[in-house]
C-alpha cells in the first residue's frame, strides 16, 4: 500500500522563546526534508511567528486543498480540543473549498516515552537507574484529562524501565508543583532525582522547571538533582508526526472521551461541559495574559454537529427563560429557523454571519408552511450547517416539534431534541397559580382549543374533561373559548368555576384576567385578549394571590 501524500500543516500554539520557535522550525525543516509528503507548512496560532494563517496561505497558494492538519501538542487539553480547531475553522472561511483531516496529539506514545528515558540516560552518564527517582513535569491545564494524562505517561515511563520510581508534576494550573513533587520524591527516600520536562520546545515554562529545580536543590544539598533535556527536534519526534499523519488519513481518530471534561460531568467541572474554550492566562505569567489577539474564538458546542438539526424550545415568552443548553446550541448555530412564538430577543445575540430563517413569513396553506419549513431544515442541514429551530414553549407541547422530527429522520438527516418550558404550566405560574396543588389538584390536563367542540376533526373527549375534578389548561383557545366553556358547562363543570386569562405570560406586557367559566367567553371579547394566551380552570384559580402580581394590576376588571 503506497503511504498517502497528503500535505501536511503543522500547528504549534506559540512561545515567547526564540530557541522554542527555532526547535518547531527546525522540526518542520526535518519533516520536509524526508520527502514523506508532498508538502509541509508549519504555523502558530498565537504568540510567534509564522502565524497559522500564513502557513495555511503558502499551502493554498501552492494549488492545495486537502490537508492533514496536526496538532504539535503533546496532550488533548483546551489547546488541542478548542483553540487550534477555533482557528482552522476560521481558515476554512477564508479559503472556501479547504478539507482537512485532524489528527490527534501526540502522547501518549511509546516513541516519547523512548525519548524521555534516552534524555533521563544522557544526564544520568552511567548512573544506574534503580537510585534514580524521576520527577516528570508536565505543563498543567486546568483540563483534568490532560493532567491525568502526565500521571499516565509517568506510570508508562516506569513500566519495565528500572528506575526507583516516577512522580508526575505540573509547572502550572495544577498540582503537584515542582517543589512539591521533589519533596515527595525525598521523602520516599531519594537521594539521586531526574527531573524530565515532559515538553516538546524549548520556552517561558520550561526555563521555569530549571529554575525552580535549581533552587530546590540549592535548598536541600544532601540530594542530587539533575535536570534532563527536552524532547526536542530528533527523528524519533519526526517518526512520530509522521505517524499520526498517516493515522488521520485512514480516520483513526481516538478520544479517551470516558474521561474528557468536555464530554461528561467530573467532580468540580461540571462547568466545562458545552462550555466553548475561552483565552486564559496563567496566574503565575508575569506577562499577565496569554497573547491572544484575536476575540473571534467561536466554538460549536459538541452537542450539534454539522449536518445536524436541533429542535429547541424556546420556553413561554421571555429570553432568559430558554434552557442553558437551548443557549448553548443558538450560539453554534449556523442556521436559525425560528417563528412568532419564539422568543426574538434571541436572535440580536447570534453571530452576524448565521442566517435567520423566519418561518412566520412562509406562506401558510392547510399544510404548506409546515412542509416548507420541513424542506428548509433538510436543505440547510444537507449542506452541512448546524441548524436550529427555535420555537416557542416546548416542542413536544402542540409544537408539531415531533413533525420536523420525522421529516429530518425520513430525509436521513440527524437531530436533537431539547425540551422547553412550556407555557401551560408556566403562564398559570407566572400569573401566581399552581396547575397542582396538594389537597386541591392532582391532575392537570394541558388541551388545545384550535379546533372547538363538535369539529369532525377533534380528538378532544370533551364530557370527560367536564367531569374530571383537575386542573384544564387551554392552549391556542383564544377563538373558541366561549363555545368550549359552554360545552363543560353542559356535562356538569360548575358555571361559577374561576377562570384565569393569562395573555403575553412573563413579558412585561403581561395581562392576567379573573373570570368564572360561564363569562370567560364574553371577558375575552370585552377585554380583546389575543394570543398568545392561555386559560387555565379548576380550583387552583382560587389560590392566586394577586397582589403579587404587578403585570395584572390596573388591568383586571372589579370582582
Amino acid at each position: 500500500m503506497t503511504p498517502d501524500r497528503t500535505p501536511l500543516l503543522i500547528v504549534g500554539h506559540g512561545t515567547r522563546s526564540a530557541p522554542g520557535v527555532a526547535q518547531f522550525a527546525a522540526l518542520v525543516d526535518r519533516i520536509r526534508r524526508r520527502g514523506v509528503v508532498d508538502d509541509v507548512e508549519g504555523g502558530f496560532i498565537e504568540l510567534s511567528r509564522p502565524p497559522l494563517t500564513d502557513a495555511v496561505g503558502a499551502l493554498v497558494g501552492r494549488g492545495h486543498r486537502n490537508l492533514v492538519a496536526l496538532p504539535l501538542v503533546l496532550a488533548a487539553a483546551g489547546h488541542g480540543k478548542g483553540d487550534i480547531p477555533a482557528a482552522l475553522a476560521r481558515e476554512k472561511q477564508r479559503h472556501p473549498g479547504l478539507w482537512y483531516a485532524y489528527g490527534r496529539p501526540l502522547g501518549p506514545h511509546p516513541l516519547l516515552h523512548e525519548i524521555l528515558a534516552a534524555r533521563i540516560d544522557a544526564v544520568l552518564d552511567g548512573d544506574d537507574r534503580a537510585g534514580t527517582g524521576i520527577a516528570l513535569i508536565g505543563r498543567g491545564s486546568t483540563d483534568p484529562d490532560a493532567n491525568a494524562e502526565v500521571a499516565k505517561v509517568a506510570r508508562l515511563l516506569w513500566e519495565g524501565r528500572g528506575y526507583a520510581g516516577v512522580e508526575p508534576g505540573f509547572i502550572s494550573l495544577a498540582e503537584p508543583s515542582v517543589p512539591a513533587v521533589l519533596e515527595r520524591l525525598r521523602r520516599l527516600g531519594a537521594r539521586r532525582i531526574v527531573v524530565a520536562p515532559y515538553f516538546l520546545f524549548a520556552g517561558v515554562l520550561p526555563d521555569r522547571i530549571v529554575a525552580q529545580s535549581d533552587a530546590y536543590a540549592a535548598d536541600h544539598p544532601e540530594l542530587d538533582v539533575r535536570v534532563a533535556d527536552l524532547i526536542g527536534d530528533c527523528d524519533a519526534l519526526a517518526d512520530l508526526v509522521q505517524e499520526r499523519h498517516a493515522e488521520a488519513l485512514r480516520g483513526d481518530i481516538r478520544m479517551n472521551c470516558d474521561t474528557c471534561a468536555y464530554r461528561v460531568a467530573l467532580p468540580g467541572f461540571a462547568d466545562k461541559v458545552g462550555r466553548p474554550q475561552t483565552p486564559h492566562h496563567h496566574p503565575d505569567d508575569p506577562a499577565g495574559g496569554h497573547g491572544h489577539h484575536h476575540h473571534d474564538h467561536h466554538h460549536h458546542y459538541p452537542g450539534l454537529r454539522p449536518g445536524q438539526v436541533a429542535i429547541v424550545g424556546g420556553g413561554p415568552g421571555p429570553d432568559d427563560l430558554i434552557t442553558v443548553r437551548g443557549r448553548a446550541l443558538l450560539d453554534a448555530a449556523d442556521v436559525v429557523v425560528t417563528d412568532r412564538l419564539a422568543p426574538t430577543g434571541l436572535l440580536s445575540g447570534l453571530r452576524p454571519e448565521v442566517l435567520v430563517v423566519d418561518a412566520a413569513k412562509v406562506p401558510r396553506g392547510p399544510s404548506v408552511g409546515q412542509d416548507t419549513i420541513n424542506d428548509t431544515l433538510v436543505a440547510h442541514a444537507r449542506a452541512g450547517r448546524r441548524v436550529v429551530r427555535l420555537k416557542g414553549g416546548d416542542p413536544y407541547v402542540f409544537g408539531r416539534g415531533h413533525e420536523e422530527v420525522q421529516a429530518c429522520a425520513a430525509a436521513g438527516v440527524e437531530t436533537v431534541l431539547v425540551p422547553g418550558v412550556s407555557s401551560a404550566l408556566a403562564a398559570p405560574a407566572l400569573a401566581g397559580v399552581p396547575v397542582t396543588h396538594r389537597g386541591v389538584a392532582h391532575d392537570v390536563t394541558v388541551v388545545s382549543g384550535h379546533l372547538p367542540p363538535g369539529h369532525p376533526d377533534s380528538l378532544v373527549d370533551w364530557p370527560a374533561l367536564a367531569r374530571a375534578r383537575g386542573t384544564v389548561v387551554l392552549l391556542m383557545a383564544v377563538d373558541t373559548v366561549a363555545k368550549i366553556a359552554a360545552v363543560l358547562i353542559e356535562h356538569g363543570r360548575d358555571p361559577g368555576a374561576p377562570v384565569l386569562a393569562v395573555q403575553d405570560a412573563g413579558l412585561p406586557g403581561q395581562r392576567a384576567l379573573p373570570s368564572r367559566l360561564d363569562e370567560v367567553g364574553a371577558l375575552t371579547v370585552r377585554e380583546g385578549v389575543r394570543p398568545p394566551a392561555v386559560f387555565v380552570l379548576g380550583p387552583v384559580v382560587a389560590l392566586r394571590a394577586p397582589a403579587r402580581q404587578p403585570a395584572a394590576r390596573g388591568q383586571q376588571p372589579p370582582r
